[in-house]
Protein backbone atom coordinates (compact mmCIF):
# COMPACT_ATOMS: atom_id res chain seq x y z
CA UNK A 1 0.00 0.00 0.00
CA UNK A 2 2.88 2.37 0.75
CA UNK A 3 4.71 1.79 -2.53
CA UNK A 4 6.28 4.96 -3.97
CA UNK A 5 4.22 6.74 -6.60
CA UNK A 6 5.38 6.70 -10.20
CA UNK A 7 3.88 10.15 -10.91
CA UNK A 8 6.57 12.71 -11.67
CA UNK A 9 4.89 15.47 -9.68
CA UNK A 10 4.83 13.24 -6.59
CA UNK A 11 8.42 12.07 -7.07
CA UNK A 12 8.24 8.78 -5.22
CA UNK A 13 5.90 9.69 -2.36
CA UNK A 14 3.63 6.82 -1.38
CA UNK A 15 -0.07 7.54 -1.71
CA UNK A 16 -3.31 6.39 -0.13
CA UNK A 17 -6.75 6.39 -1.73
CA UNK A 18 -9.55 5.92 0.77
CA UNK A 19 -12.27 5.34 -1.82
CA UNK A 20 -13.00 4.59 -5.43
CA UNK A 21 -15.27 7.29 -6.78
CA UNK A 22 -15.93 10.50 -4.91
CA UNK A 23 -18.88 12.06 -3.13
CA UNK A 24 -18.05 15.54 -4.38
CA UNK A 25 -19.23 14.34 -7.81
CA UNK A 26 -17.09 16.85 -9.71
CA UNK A 27 -18.39 16.48 -13.24
CA UNK A 28 -14.95 16.99 -14.82
CA UNK A 29 -13.10 14.52 -12.56
CA UNK A 30 -10.43 12.56 -14.43
CA UNK A 31 -11.12 9.49 -12.28
CA UNK A 32 -14.32 9.01 -14.29
CA UNK A 33 -12.09 7.56 -16.96
CA UNK A 34 -10.55 4.90 -14.71
CA UNK A 35 -11.52 1.27 -15.19
CA UNK A 36 -12.28 0.93 -11.45
CA UNK A 37 -14.60 3.96 -11.38
CA UNK A 38 -17.75 2.65 -9.65
CA UNK A 39 -20.19 4.81 -11.60
CA UNK A 40 -22.23 7.97 -11.14
CA UNK A 41 -23.29 8.70 -7.54
CA UNK A 42 -21.42 5.67 -6.20
CA UNK A 43 -18.54 5.60 -3.72
CA UNK A 44 -16.68 2.45 -2.66
CA UNK A 45 -14.95 2.94 0.69
CA UNK A 46 -11.77 0.96 1.33
CA UNK A 47 -12.76 0.29 4.93
CA UNK A 48 -9.67 -1.82 5.76
CA UNK A 49 -7.19 0.93 4.86
CA UNK A 50 -6.32 1.82 8.45
CA UNK A 51 -5.78 -1.79 9.46
CA UNK A 52 -3.53 -2.37 6.46
CA UNK A 53 -1.58 0.81 7.24
CA UNK A 54 -1.04 -0.20 10.89
CA UNK A 55 0.25 -3.58 9.77
CA UNK A 56 2.49 -2.31 6.97
CA UNK A 57 4.23 0.74 8.43
CA UNK A 58 6.10 -1.11 11.22
CA UNK A 59 7.46 -3.59 8.67
CA UNK A 60 9.12 -0.88 6.63
CA UNK A 61 12.91 -0.86 6.91
CA UNK A 62 12.78 2.84 6.22
CA UNK A 63 9.67 4.82 6.97
CA UNK A 64 8.47 7.12 4.20
CA UNK A 65 9.08 10.83 4.69
CA UNK A 66 5.43 11.54 3.94
CA UNK A 67 2.26 10.02 2.50
CA UNK A 68 -0.03 11.77 0.01
CA UNK A 69 -3.83 11.74 0.33
CA UNK A 70 -4.81 10.99 -2.38
CA UNK A 71 -4.15 10.72 -6.13
CA UNK A 72 -7.67 10.03 -7.43
CA UNK A 73 -10.10 10.79 -4.60
CA UNK A 74 -10.51 13.31 -1.78
CA UNK A 75 -9.81 12.51 1.87
CA UNK A 76 -12.44 15.04 2.99
CA UNK A 77 -15.60 13.80 1.35
CA UNK A 78 -18.92 14.49 3.12
CA UNK A 79 -19.21 10.87 4.28
CA UNK A 80 -18.65 10.16 7.98
CA UNK A 81 -16.96 6.81 7.29
CA UNK A 82 -14.44 8.48 4.98
CA UNK A 83 -13.72 11.29 7.44
CA UNK A 84 -13.23 8.80 10.28
CA UNK A 85 -10.90 6.75 8.11
CA UNK A 86 -8.86 9.76 7.00
CA UNK A 87 -8.48 10.96 10.58
CA UNK A 88 -7.34 7.57 11.85
CA UNK A 89 -4.80 7.12 9.07
CA UNK A 90 -3.43 10.66 9.30
CA UNK A 91 -3.15 10.59 13.10
CA UNK A 92 -1.33 7.25 12.99
CA UNK A 93 1.17 8.55 10.44
CA UNK A 94 1.80 11.83 12.24
CA UNK A 95 2.23 10.13 15.60
CA UNK A 96 4.85 7.95 13.92
CA UNK A 97 6.67 11.02 12.58
CA UNK A 98 5.54 10.46 8.99
CA UNK A 99 4.40 13.55 7.13
CA UNK A 100 0.94 13.97 5.64
CA UNK A 101 0.31 15.76 2.35
CA UNK A 102 -3.25 16.60 1.34
CA UNK A 103 -5.05 18.04 -1.66
CA UNK A 104 -8.73 18.77 -1.13
CA UNK A 105 -11.77 20.65 -2.36
CA UNK A 106 -13.75 19.51 0.65
CA UNK A 107 -14.53 20.76 4.14
CA UNK A 108 -11.74 19.92 6.59
CA UNK A 109 -13.36 19.05 9.94
CA UNK A 110 -12.27 20.78 13.13
CA UNK A 111 -10.62 17.70 14.62
CA UNK A 112 -8.47 17.29 11.51
CA UNK A 113 -7.51 20.96 11.76
CA UNK A 114 -6.53 20.49 15.40
CA UNK A 115 -4.48 17.44 14.44
CA UNK A 116 -2.71 19.38 11.70
CA UNK A 117 -2.02 22.29 14.03
CA UNK A 118 -0.49 19.95 16.60
CA UNK A 119 1.80 18.44 13.94
CA UNK A 120 2.19 21.50 11.70
CA UNK A 121 5.80 20.72 10.74
CA UNK A 122 4.68 17.34 9.37
CA UNK A 123 1.70 18.55 7.30
CA UNK A 124 1.61 20.16 3.87
CA UNK A 125 -1.78 21.16 2.49
CA UNK A 126 -2.97 22.18 -0.94
CA UNK A 127 -6.48 23.54 -1.41
CA UNK A 128 -8.10 23.20 -4.83
CA UNK A 129 -10.13 26.19 -5.97
CA UNK A 130 -10.88 27.14 -9.56
CA UNK A 131 -13.40 29.97 -9.30
CA UNK A 132 -14.97 32.42 -6.86
CA UNK A 133 -18.30 32.10 -8.64
CA UNK A 134 -20.52 30.04 -6.35
CA UNK A 135 -22.96 29.15 -9.16
CA UNK A 136 -20.24 27.88 -11.48
CA UNK A 137 -18.68 25.89 -8.64
CA UNK A 138 -22.06 24.35 -7.79
CA UNK A 139 -22.56 23.31 -11.42
CA UNK A 140 -19.15 21.65 -11.82
CA UNK A 141 -18.35 20.59 -8.23
CA UNK A 142 -21.82 20.06 -6.74
CA UNK A 143 -20.90 18.52 -3.39
CA UNK A 144 -17.48 20.05 -2.79
CA UNK A 145 -17.07 22.91 -0.32
CA UNK A 146 -18.13 26.29 -1.75
CA UNK A 147 -15.24 28.51 -2.90
CA UNK A 148 -15.49 30.91 0.04
CA UNK A 149 -15.13 27.98 2.46
CA UNK A 150 -11.98 26.79 0.71
CA UNK A 151 -10.49 30.30 0.76
CA UNK A 152 -11.28 30.56 4.46
CA UNK A 153 -9.67 27.17 5.08
CA UNK A 154 -6.48 28.30 3.34
CA UNK A 155 -6.27 31.26 5.69
CA UNK A 156 -6.86 29.07 8.75
CA UNK A 157 -4.20 26.59 7.71
CA UNK A 158 -1.68 29.37 7.15
CA UNK A 159 -2.59 30.93 10.50
CA UNK A 160 -2.01 27.54 12.14
CA UNK A 161 1.51 27.41 10.70
CA UNK A 162 0.76 24.64 8.21
CA UNK A 163 2.61 24.90 4.90
CA UNK A 164 -0.24 25.66 2.49
CA UNK A 165 -0.57 26.26 -1.23
CA UNK A 166 -3.40 26.60 -3.75
CA UNK A 167 -4.25 24.51 -6.79
CA UNK A 168 -6.12 26.09 -9.70
CA UNK A 169 -7.02 22.89 -11.50
CA UNK A 170 -8.85 22.45 -13.69
CA UNK A 171 -9.20 25.91 -15.17
CA UNK A 172 -12.28 25.57 -17.37
CA UNK A 173 -11.80 27.15 -20.82
CA UNK A 174 -14.60 29.46 -21.84
CA UNK A 175 -15.98 29.31 -18.29
CA UNK A 176 -13.43 30.23 -15.60
CA UNK A 177 -10.50 31.48 -17.70
CA UNK A 178 -11.56 35.13 -17.98
CA UNK A 179 -8.80 37.51 -16.97
CA UNK A 180 -10.97 39.43 -14.51
CA UNK A 181 -12.10 36.15 -12.91
CA UNK A 182 -8.58 34.81 -12.58
CA UNK A 183 -7.18 38.09 -11.26
CA UNK A 184 -9.86 38.21 -8.55
CA UNK A 185 -9.18 34.59 -7.60
CA UNK A 186 -5.42 35.16 -7.35
CA UNK A 187 -6.01 38.25 -5.21
CA UNK A 188 -8.23 36.34 -2.78
CA UNK A 189 -5.66 33.55 -2.53
CA UNK A 190 -2.94 36.11 -1.78
CA UNK A 191 -5.05 37.56 1.03
CA UNK A 192 -4.90 34.20 2.83
CA UNK A 193 -1.12 34.35 3.07
CA UNK A 194 -0.58 31.54 0.56
CA UNK A 195 2.41 32.24 -1.68
CA UNK A 196 2.41 29.27 -4.08
CA UNK A 197 -0.13 28.00 -6.60
CA UNK A 198 -0.08 25.09 -9.03
CA UNK A 199 -2.15 25.42 -12.20
CA UNK A 200 -3.50 23.30 -15.05
CA UNK A 201 -6.36 23.46 -17.53
CA UNK A 202 -9.10 20.92 -18.12
CA UNK A 203 -8.39 17.95 -20.36
CA UNK A 204 -10.97 15.66 -21.93
CA UNK A 205 -11.43 11.98 -22.54
CA UNK A 206 -14.74 10.36 -23.58
CA UNK A 207 -16.06 9.60 -20.06
CA UNK A 208 -15.37 13.19 -18.97
CA UNK A 209 -17.04 14.68 -22.03
CA UNK A 210 -20.03 12.40 -21.43
CA UNK A 211 -20.25 13.51 -17.81
CA UNK A 212 -20.13 17.17 -18.79
CA UNK A 213 -22.83 16.67 -21.40
CA UNK A 214 -25.16 14.85 -18.97
CA UNK A 215 -24.67 17.14 -16.03
CA UNK A 216 -24.87 20.35 -18.04
CA UNK A 217 -27.91 19.23 -20.06
CA UNK A 218 -29.98 22.05 -18.60
CA UNK A 219 -27.23 24.56 -19.43
CA UNK A 220 -26.31 23.72 -23.04
CA UNK A 221 -24.72 27.11 -23.67
CA UNK A 222 -22.25 26.50 -20.85
CA UNK A 223 -21.39 23.05 -22.20
CA UNK A 224 -21.03 24.31 -25.78
CA UNK A 225 -18.81 27.23 -24.72
CA UNK A 226 -16.48 24.86 -22.91
CA UNK A 227 -16.29 22.16 -25.58
CA UNK A 228 -15.78 24.69 -28.39
CA UNK A 229 -12.46 25.73 -26.81
CA UNK A 230 -10.99 22.29 -27.60
CA UNK A 231 -11.63 22.56 -31.35
CA UNK A 232 -8.03 23.32 -32.24
CA UNK A 233 -6.43 21.10 -29.61
CA UNK A 234 -4.55 17.89 -30.29
CA UNK A 235 -4.30 14.57 -28.47
CA UNK A 236 -1.71 14.74 -25.70
CA UNK A 237 -0.02 11.95 -23.78
CA UNK A 238 -0.83 12.64 -20.14
CA UNK A 239 2.37 11.96 -18.21
CA UNK A 240 0.51 11.20 -14.99
CA UNK A 241 -1.27 8.21 -16.49
CA UNK A 242 0.58 7.49 -19.75
CA UNK A 243 -2.74 7.86 -21.55
CA UNK A 244 -3.95 10.03 -24.41
CA UNK A 245 -6.30 12.91 -23.70
CA UNK A 246 -7.64 15.88 -25.61
CA UNK A 247 -6.08 19.09 -24.40
CA UNK A 248 -6.38 22.75 -25.21
CA UNK A 249 -3.97 24.03 -27.82
CA UNK A 250 -0.56 25.07 -26.54
CA UNK A 251 -1.34 28.67 -27.53
CA UNK A 252 -4.48 28.76 -25.39
CA UNK A 253 -2.79 27.19 -22.41
CA UNK A 254 0.16 29.56 -22.71
CA UNK A 255 -2.21 32.54 -22.79
CA UNK A 256 -4.01 31.40 -19.64
CA UNK A 257 -0.85 30.46 -17.77
CA UNK A 258 0.98 33.66 -18.74
CA UNK A 259 -1.84 35.80 -17.42
CA UNK A 260 -2.00 33.89 -14.13
CA UNK A 261 1.76 34.26 -13.72
CA UNK A 262 1.54 38.02 -14.24
CA UNK A 263 -1.38 38.38 -11.86
CA UNK A 264 0.32 36.20 -9.25
CA UNK A 265 3.61 38.08 -9.50
CA UNK A 266 1.84 41.24 -8.33
CA UNK A 267 1.07 39.44 -5.08
CA UNK A 268 4.34 37.56 -4.64
CA UNK A 269 2.80 34.18 -5.49
CA UNK A 270 4.99 31.58 -7.18
CA UNK A 271 3.14 29.71 -9.95
CA UNK A 272 3.93 26.13 -10.98
CA UNK A 273 2.52 24.71 -14.22
CA UNK A 274 1.80 21.00 -13.74
CA UNK A 275 4.27 18.97 -15.81
CA UNK A 276 2.10 15.84 -15.77
CA UNK A 277 -0.68 17.63 -17.62
CA UNK A 278 1.43 19.86 -19.86
CA UNK A 279 4.13 17.61 -21.23
CA UNK A 280 4.16 19.41 -24.59
CA UNK A 281 5.16 22.82 -23.22
CA UNK A 282 7.58 24.28 -20.67
CA UNK A 283 6.35 23.29 -17.22
CA UNK A 284 7.56 22.17 -13.82
CA UNK A 285 6.87 19.56 -11.22
CA UNK A 286 3.86 21.04 -9.49
CA UNK A 287 4.83 19.43 -6.16
CA UNK A 288 1.28 18.16 -5.72
CA UNK A 289 2.42 16.26 -2.64
CA UNK A 290 4.38 19.17 -1.24
CA UNK A 291 8.12 19.71 -0.93
CA UNK A 292 9.63 17.32 1.61
CA UNK A 293 13.28 18.21 1.09
CA UNK A 294 15.23 19.05 4.24
CA UNK A 295 15.49 22.69 3.19
CA UNK A 296 11.76 23.03 2.73
CA UNK A 297 10.70 21.48 6.03
CA UNK A 298 10.69 24.67 8.06
CA UNK A 299 7.57 26.18 9.61
CA UNK A 300 5.63 28.70 7.52
CA UNK A 301 5.17 32.05 9.31
CA UNK A 302 1.68 32.62 10.62
CA UNK A 303 -0.42 35.67 9.82
CA UNK A 304 -0.53 36.72 13.44
CA UNK A 305 3.09 36.77 14.47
Amino acid sequence: MLAPSTLDCLRGLPTINLTSGGAHQCIYCYSRGFSQYPGENKVVVYANTFEKLKAELPRKRKKPTAVYFSPSTDAFQPIEEVLELSYSCMRFLLENNVGVAILTKGRIPRRHMELFKAHKDLVQARIGVTTLDERIAAAFEPYAAPPHVRIEKMARLVAAGVTTSARLDPILPGVTDGEAQLAALVERIAETGVNEAAIATLFLRPPITGSLRRNLASRPQLFNSLIAEFGDGRPLVLHAEKSRVQSLSVAKRQRIYSFIRRAAAKHGICVLVCACKNGDMPSQRCSIGGDWSVEARTPQPTLFE
